[in-house]
C-alpha cells in the first residue's frame, strides 16, 4: 500500500494492559493517585470500529504470530454504533516492531440499518476521496468484526504520556455485511500508555506504579477469538 507513510518519526509506543481482576473504578483510582499526576483531559466517548481483513484473515494471523511489520485496516467513528454514521475515518494502523502509527482518510457517511445490515463497503470507498492505489488494495478486504468500547482519556503532568482506559468491550462478528451475534465484556478493562520513542527510557516511572502487568493484547484478535472460535 504505497500511499501509506512509514516515516519512523511519526511512530509511537503503545503499551497495553489487559485487566480482568480489578474493576474499572479501581483502575481509574490507581491512575488518579499516580505520582506522575495523571489527569483526565477529555470527556468519555464511545469508540466504534469495523475491522477489515482478507478472506484468509491475514491481519488476524499476522497479529497472532507476532509478525513485526504489519498493517491493520479499520473504519472508525465515535458516538452511536447504529444508524447513520457521520464522519467515519478509514485508518491504517501500521506496526513496525514495538512502535506504531496511524494513517487516516476521511470517508463519506454510511449507515447500519435496523436489520443490522451494513452499507456496501466497496461503494463507501468508491464514494470517498481515497488514493487510487489504496482503493485498489481495499478491494481484497471485507468487514470481519465490529467492536465498540467506552474510552476515557488521561495525560501525565509533563504531557509526555497519554493514557486511555477502555471498558464495555463489545464485539459483533460480521458475515456478508450482516451481524451474527453480540458479545459484551463488562468485566475487563484495557489500559494503554502512549508516548513518543524519545520518552521510552523514562516510561518505567509510569508503568512501575501499576499493580498489573503489560500484555500483548489486541482488541481485534480478542474479538475474533471470542466471536468465532
Amino acid at each position: 500500500m504505497t500511499s501509506v507513510s512509514t516515516k519512523l518519526s511519526d511512530f509511537r509506543y503503545e503499551r497495553k494492559f489487559f485487566i480482568s481482576d480489578l474493576t474499572s473504578h479501581e483502575v481509574e483510582a490507581i491512575i488518579k493517585l499516580h505520582p506522575a499526576i495523571i489527569s483526565e483531559i477529555y470527556y468519555p466517548r464511545y469508540v466504534n470500529n469495523i475491522y477489515l481483513d482478507s478472506f484468509a484473515m491475514n491481519s488476524y494471523f499476522d497479529n497472532v504470530d507476532g509478525v513485526a511489520d504489519r498493517i491493520k485496516v479499520r473504519i472508525r467513528w465515535y458516538g452511536d454504533m447504529f444508524g447513520v454514521i457521520e464522519k467515519p475515518v478509514l485508518e491504517f494502523k501500521i506496526k513496525r516492531g514495538l512502535v506504531g502509527r496511524k494513517e487516516s482518510f476521511p470517508l463519506k457517511s454510511f449507515s447500519i440499518d435496523e436489520h443490522l445490515q451494513l452499507d456496501c463497503i466497496v461503494d463507501l470507498f468508491d464514494r470517498s476521496d481515497i488514493p487510487a492505489d489504496l482503493r485498489l488494495n481495499l478491494g481484497a478486504v471485507e468487514a470481519s468484526l465490529i467492536n465498540r468500547y467506552r474510552r476515557k482519556y488521561f495525560l501525565s503532568a509533563d504531557k509526555r504520556y497519554r493514557i486511555t482506559i477502555d471498558t464495555e468491550l463489545t464485539f459483533c462478528p460480521v458475515e456478508k455485511a450482516r451481524f451474527l451475534h453480540k458479545y459484551v465484556d463488562y468485566a475487563s478493562t484495557v489500559l494503554e500508555v502512549k508516548y513518543h520513542p524519545e520518552d521510552n527510557r523514562q516510561v518505567t516511572r509510569i508503568t512501575s506504579h501499576f499493580p498489573f502487568r503489560m500484555t500483548r493484547s489486541s482488541k481485534y484478535v480478542n474479538g475474533i477469538d471470542l466471536a468465532y472460535l
